[in-house]
Parts: C-alpha cells; structure tokens; sequence
C-alpha cells in the first residue's frame, strides 16, 4: 500500500544485495511511495546479487562505490545530485561485514588486521560518508539518515564476534555526527535496531537459525521482517518523523525490553 510518504524525495540506499537485504526491501518501498533513488553498492557485491534488477524495477541508476573509499564516496555523490537534479532527501546506509567472522576466527583469538577492516566497511564508512555529505552539503533541509544495527552493540550475543563492537561504532557516529548534522543542516540521523533478519549478512552469523526462534518467542510481537523494518524507515525518511534525531531505534517487536516470556519458560518449566 502507498501512502505518497516520499512524493518528490530524492535518496540514495547502500548495500541491496539480493532481495533478502532490507535496503532492497528500502529500495522498493522508497519506490512505491513516490522517491527517486541511486543504489550504490561495492563493486564486489554487485556481481553477487541481482542489483540490475532491482534498478530495472524502481527505475534507478547505480553507481559502485567502496563505502571505504572517500573518493568513490565523493564520485557518489556528485554524481547522484547529477542524476537526481538536485540535493539528496534521504540516505541509507546498510552495509556490515566482518573478516573474522568469514574466516571463522573466535573473538577472543581475534586477527586485527581483519578487525580494522570490518570495523571500517562495516561503522568507519558511515563516518566517511556523512562526511561527504556533510561537507559537499548535499542534503536538504529536514533531510534524513538512517543507518541499520542490531542490539548486539549493547548486549552480549556470543556469536556476533566483534560485529557487535562495529555496531556500537556505529550506533555512536550516529549520534555524534547528527549532532553536526542536525545544528548545522537540519539533517536528522538514525539507527534502526533490527530484530534478527535472515538476510544474507544475517545469515552469516553462527547458530543464527535457533537464534531466530528465540527471539520469536522472546518477542510479544514476534519478529520484524525485513520488509516492516523497511517500512520503518520509510516512516523515518518522510516528513512526519522531522524532530527524530540522534535516536537508536529498536524495531524488534518488543524483544529489547523483554526479560522472560511465558513461550520461552515453556521450554524449562517441567509438566
């Protein structure tokens, strides 16, 4: 269903894959509720998934760019503003990779060198790229940022490996770039806290599927999909959430202020 949220908006939306990922499910949404959109992804990630599709789909152009790269993030930019005619509504950033995590090293046997750089594709590039637009000033007024994370930057999952240090960087550039942001442009920038999702990213995480059915069970609500948690930030790219900012938002069906429910103590409550 469309509500005509983003009539007229123009933004840009990292790291659609396949369309499992939440950003394609952004993409789409941003589409049918009226925004104009540039899919960027790494060029790496773009022989993987089906980005042309999703771009034949929403009428988009894509434009690679290494999140990391400040030079591809510029590139990225003014060559949106060029394709969207004019400055930029709203921005998405969905991006999170950990090397130690692919190679299958166990957090406290960490390789640093593979820690830098999960930590720069998967936080330091939301710095990098909130600088670009910063700086270029090629947002508008009341425009908005979000970014995607997962609560894992506040509490312990085991198996999310230094994911969850990325993500707490993450979470903190949000509010204190949006500090900047919103003084100097009236630009808002946010987090979502996503219930675990079975995306590709998701899905890379040990012992997810049992997770998954936890956090069901946990959640009154149940988890958010993919596809509410890009309605979502729909809500967050429009104008009616325009005072939002600095936020980390939690869009878990409830699990983040859960201590027990009664599904999960069914399971140790002998008969």
């Amino acid at each position: 269903m469309s509500y005509n949220l983003l009539k007229g908006k123009k933004g840009i939306i990292f790291g659609a894959l396949d369309e499992n990922s939440i950003a394609w499910k952004v993409a789409e949404r941003a589409h049918e509720e009226g925004a104009q959109i540039v899919l960027t992804n790494a060029p790496i990630a773009m022989r993987m998934g089906g980005i042309k599709d999703l771009a034949a789909k929403t009428g988009s152009e894509i434009i690679p760019a290494d999140a990391t790269s400040m030079e591809d993030l510029e590139n990225l930019v003014e060559k949106s503003m060029e394709i969207l005619g004019g400055k930029i509504d709203f921005v998405l950033h969905s991006i999170g990779m950990s090397v130690n995590v692919r190679k299958g090293r166990h957090y406290t046997d960490s390789k640093y060198d593979f820690t830098t750089k999960g930590w720069d594709v998967s936080a330091v590039s939301f710095h990098k790229t909130m600088n670009v637009l910063y700086n270029k000033q090629a947002m508008n007024e009341w425009g908005s940022i979000v970014a995607l994370t997962y609560m894992a930057a506040q509490r312990v999952f085991p198996d999310y490996n230094d994911m969850a240090d990325n993500k707490a960087y993450l979470e903190s550039v949000a509010r204190s770039f949006g500090y900047f942001f919103g003084r100097d442009h009236k630009v808002r920038v946010n987090t979502i806290s996503q219930s675990p999702t079975p995306t590709t990213a998701g899905q890379g995480v040990k012992g997810f599927d049992g997770f998954i059915a936890y956090a069901e069970k946990m959640s009154p609500l149940g988890n958010a999909t993919a596809l509410e948690c890009a309605d979502y930030t729909i809500s967050l790219f429009s104008d009616l959430t325009k005072k939002v900012t600095l936020q980390n938002l939690f869009h878990d069906g409830g699990f983040s202020n859960m201590g027990v429910s009664d599904a999960v103590m069914e399971k140790f409550t002998e008969e």
